[in-house]
């Protein structure tokens, strides 16, 4: 068996992004329903921003909104799912430690643990709690992978530049980072992300040592994902050669044309500082008023270069089971 499967009970060694805005529990129950994992994002079923000016209040609103999304993706499957996590400053940055609190009343099963910086401690509050961990660094080194194998990372994900959302600092495409993390680390199964969209990206990244995969823009195709139909059919209509690369923080973004990404991809052209252009982009704000709404005078629609190996817009199960079934 796939030790990635077995090591997340799934059927299928494959794990949805976490995709911020454009995630909630529909998606996540249909992914796992088909035999894959899905991911609640950041913003998983928020429709608004929270606007309180009290982060305290505002962690508590985010916490809460999830542990709703959480609760509806039980009711509409049996499946595994994961919970999305960015800790910073240790873990005490006033949204990680009431997040997997929630997670452990809620008995979620496994956690994407997004970000550079291993922390032994958030590791071990997970493990103490049998949340299986998916590592996945913003800028994936051989140093992080070693890190998060040796605090317990159940498995890693190698991401490469050809992802969407936001892209590692380094321009190192998604298969010479998997080689390289695949041969940093001694018994952690390797997850490869970034332009993985078709049967052949999958062997593709198997035959170079990944032992599954972690797609983002694949799902955004997908008849349950809560992305606006103008996005979804301009997915299925544009190629690589259509997205457009920026400078903003932290590195850089893609997107498809529109009167908002045409302007920042201008600001970048400008040499306009990342901080600045990080200013007017809006941050994930912007990629919800592009892709949910789709309003592309005032967001961006974010995704990888994989998009040109999606032709139709389908039901989640037909994605995975497409990906795993040889003809």
């Amino acid at each position: 068996m796939n030790r990635v499967a077995k090591a997340l009970n799934i059927k299928y060694p494959i794990v949805q992004g976490p995709l911020a805005w454009l995630t909630d529990a529909k998606l996540v129950a249909a992914v796992a329903n088909a035999g894959g994992i899905g991911n609640l994002g950041p913003a998983a079923g928020q429709n608004e921003r929270v606007a309180d000016p009290d982060p305290v209040v505002q962690h508590a609103a985010t916490v809460e909104r999830m542990r709703q999304q959480v609760r509806r993706v039980k009711e509409l499957t049996t499946g595994p799912f994961a919970v999305n996590i960015i800790p910073e400053n240790g873990g005490n940055d006033g949204h990680t430690r009431p997040l997997i609190q929630m997670m452990i009343e809620e008995n979620v099963p496994a956690v994407v643990y997004t970000g550079s910086e291993v922390y032994p401690e958030i590791f071990k509050l997970l493990k103490d709690h049998n949340i299986k961990i998916i590592y996945r660094a913003l800028n994936p080194t051989a140093a992080n992978a070693r890190a998060a194998e040796k605090n317990g990372s159940d498995v890693i994900v190698a991401t490469g530049f050809d992802e969407g959302g936001t892209l590692p600092a380094k321009v190192v495409g998604t298969f010479s980072i998997v080689r390289m993390i695949v041969d940093a680390v001694d018994h952690t199964p390797v997850l490869a992300t970034g332009g993985i969209t078709d049967r052949r990206s999958v062997k593709a990244a198997m035959a170079l040592g990944a032992e599954s995969v972690f797609c983002g823009s694949l799902f955004i195709a997908s008849k349950e994902n809560r992305a606006a139909g103008k996005v979804k059919r301009a997915i299925v209509d544009s190629s690589a050669d259509d997205l457009l690369l920026f400078r903003t923080m932290p590195a850089y973004y893609r997107s498809l044309p529109g009167p908002f990404a045409n302007h920042l991809q201008e600001l970048s052209d400008q040499g306009t500082s990342r901080e600045k252009s990080g200013e007017e982009m809006g941050g994930l704000y912007g990629l919800k008023l592009g892709m949910v709404d789709g309003d592309w005078d005032h967001g961006y629609v974010s995704l990888g270069t994989g998009i040109t190996s999606i032709h139709r817009i389908r039901p989640v199960q037909e994605i995975i089971t497409d990906l795993f079934t040889d003809e």
